[in-house]
């Protein structure tokens, strides 16, 4: 019975172009551990995560795949579904941005919106994002492409529905300035108030270029973009707004958990149009960092290449649930960008659950049953060091508290393990095998097998909310399969009186590192199709759309020696460089101050789009454009050796 309250927690509804990885796993197993923490310490909860269904990318892949969308996401949800289940999520909702509870709540949210003059219709001229469904200025693009994803842009322009974003500036504002707690890390914090301090543009909020998507309820031409579809499942979820007992209870919400690449649009996007509903905000939002594979971010290209295996159901089948939950959990400092890799995870399972948890356990029932007959006896003796124990084991939970309550998973995960060491310190400490030997010590040694059973009943509390399973099993073999976890029992020590032990299998059985690497290697290689075909599997990349030969011969490039370059004074990305092409001498600027200096760009023979309609980038006019290519950590400039001014083609 909830004693505390309710606590409303979320993750990001996910996009069904393609199966999950572990990177998405990371965020899901955080906020199952929150949830069943909060359960278990008294409050009524309700966690949700889901799907974002709709949008341009969707329809493509579909198209390219001779579905229907909707039979394009089905089968990807289902995938999702199934690895929820594997991973043991404790959800209590799930939802799809397809579902008609969500569609007709979305467009009576619109409509409140709407009526409440916070949307108008417009046109949109920009750059645009297909896999990050974004729109973009030219002085937001990294090295001319998306911030977000890296990926290239196009020019887009149409028709469309505005949400007055920029009108709520100052209330961003001041709701960072007097909650600094609603957005957490504080790096992600001042992120977000230099960003809105740099000027916000009103949003656009519909696309009439594809029909893929929610209508607009007053045109129908329209579907509602996607932003104003997918953070509204927040409280559509909950039935808002016609039948709100659900959001009633819960809402706002304790804690919206998302990765850092969409703190924007979970911090400034939703406050907002929250504001416009005339709806209370979430209490807080939390910005986790990303696991890196290979020095880049694990992404569903990354995780289809192979290398280290980021697959969560490969590494579940081998190691089981617990085990992975334990390692992201334990091994990364919430906020912060973690490396991922096999080897370091087969380390921190082999040390901590092997080595520290599973053998403290093992060696406990064992004795347990070789000296007491499988009985848990009654302490008859007391020293400092049996002290330091107890007050040791008594102490973590509220210590475990302290550090769940900052999200601090790693830390709290480092208290149950000081009692975990300590106990296994204890044993060598107080050497039972050497008690048993002596009659006169068995009071003594009735003592040190008392105080192991009640830390590692008290440890099963404190893993519970980590890993559930394991505690089931451990309670299991300390005798304790007849009572319920208890989060009130972690703070009492005296708590068992003659349960009979029985040893198991072990709980987590040591691994031989060198030989799993081996294996998870070659995992990894038949994943990317290595191994299988002998040559890799080719995997189609993200292209923009099909051009014909026409279109192509129509641009005119041309070789140019770069005789100047400098920094463009308004714009930190941008350099501007006085290029010679043959005869003529022009300026071209490019968005790769990050990664060139001025100095070393001179000299460089580049190949020049010379046709290029002239634009004006913050206040500088460019006559064309450079090419460079995007290796994923930064561009690299095209050059030849062709004299300048020769026609390339």
């Amino acid at each position: 019975m909830s004693t505390k309250g309710t606590y409303y927690i979320t993750t990001p509804i996910y996009y069904p172009s393609s199966n999950l990885h572990i990177g998405h796993t990371y965020c899901t197993v955080m906020a199952d551990a929150m949830a069943r923490f909060k359960r278990l310490s008294g409050y009524d909860v309700r966690f949700l995560t889901g799907t974002d269904e709709h949008g341009q990318k969707i329809q493509t892949l579909a198209e390219a795949k001779g579905v229907s969308p909707q039979a394009y996401v089905d089968e990807v949800v289902d995938g999702i579904k199934k690895l929820w289940a594997t991973m043991e999520i404790s959800y209590d909702d799930f939802i799809r941005t397809t579902e008609p509870r969500h569609v007709e709540r979305v467009q009576k949210i619109f409509m409140k919106m709407y009526e409440n003059g916070d949307i108008y219709k417009g046109e949109y001229e920009g750059l645009y994002c297909t896999p990050c469904e974004s729109f973009w200025t030219e002085s937001q693009l990294v090295n001319g492409c998306c911030p977000d994803c890296g990926r290239p842009v196009t020019p887009a322009k149409e028709e469309a529905y505005f949400f007055r974003l920029s009108k709520y500036a100052d209330k961003l504002l001041e709701l960072f300035d007097k909650n600094p707690d609603f957005l957490q890390p504080e790096s992600r914090r001042n992120e977000m108030i230099s960003f809105i301090k740099q000027g916000l543009d009103d949003l656009c909020i519909s696309r009439s270029t594809f029909d893929w998507g929610i209508p607009v309820p007053i045109d129908e031409k329209h579907v509602i973009y996607v932003w104003l579809d997918a953070l509204t499942n927040y409280i559509t979820a909950l039935g808002y707004p016609d039948e709100p007992e659900l959001y009633e209870k819960y809402w706002p919400a304790d804690v919206h958990l998302v990765g850092k690449e969409i703190v924007r649009f979970h911090s400034i996007i939703w406050p907002a149009m929250l504001m416009s509903a005339g709806l209370p905000l979430p209490k807080k939002v939390l910005g986790h960092g990303w696991l890196l594979l290979g020095g880049e971010k694990v992404s569903k290209s990354k995780a289809a290449k192979g290398a280290d295996v980021v697959d969560p159901v490969v590494l579940i089948e081998r190691y089981g649930v617990d085990a992975l939950k334990y390692f992201l959990l334990r091994e990364y400092t919430f906020g912060q960008d973690g490396v991922f890799t096999n080897e370091v995870m087969l380390k921190r399972m082999n040390y901590d659950l092997a080595n520290d948890l599973g053998n403290l356990v093992s060696r406990t029932v064992s004795m347990i049953e070789k000296y007491n007959g499988g009985v848990v006896p009654e302490a008859k003796t007391n020293d400092e060091i049996d002290d330091d124990l107890k007050a040791i084991a008594v102490g973590a939970a509220a210590k475990v508290e302290e550090q769940m309550d900052k999200f601090a998973f790693n830390m709290a995960l480092e208290e149950i393990w000081i009692v975990v060491r300590r106990a296994n310190k204890y044993i060598d400490e107080k050497a039972p095998w050497v008690l048993a030997k002596d009659p006169e010590k068995k009071p003594e040694l009735d003592t040190v097998l008392k105080n192991l059973a009640e830390t590692i009943r008290i440890i099963s509390i404190l893993i519970y909310p980590f890993m559930h399973t394991t505690s089931k099993e451990i309670r299991k073999q300390m005798g304790l399969w007849y009572s319920d976890v208890v989060w009130e029992d972690a703070f009492e020590f005296e708590m068992m009186y003659g349960e009979q032990v029985k040893k198991g299998p072990a709980i987590f059985p040591r691994l031989d590192i060198e030989k799993e690497l081996e294996e998870l290697a070659e995992i990894g290689k038949k994943a990317a199709g290595g191994a299988a075909s002998g040559e890799p599997e080719s995997i189609p990349l993200e292209l923009k759309p099909e051009i014909e030969y026409d279109d192509f011969d129509k641009i005119d490039f041309r070789v140019g020696i770069i005789e100047k370059a400098e920094k463009h004074p308004k714009a930190d990305k941008l350099l501007v460089f006085q290029v010679k092409m043959g005869t003529e001498r022009r300026q071209v600027i490019s968005g790769v101050a990050e990664d060139f200096s001025p100095e070393e760009m001179v000299g460089k023979k580049v190949i020049v789009v010379a046709n290029l309609k002239p634009r004006q980038l913050r206040g500088m006019e460019s006559k064309g454009m450079l090419l460079f290519a995007d290796n994923g950590k930064r561009c690299e400039i095209v050059t030849t050796t062709a004299p300048d001014g020769e026609v390339v083609s």
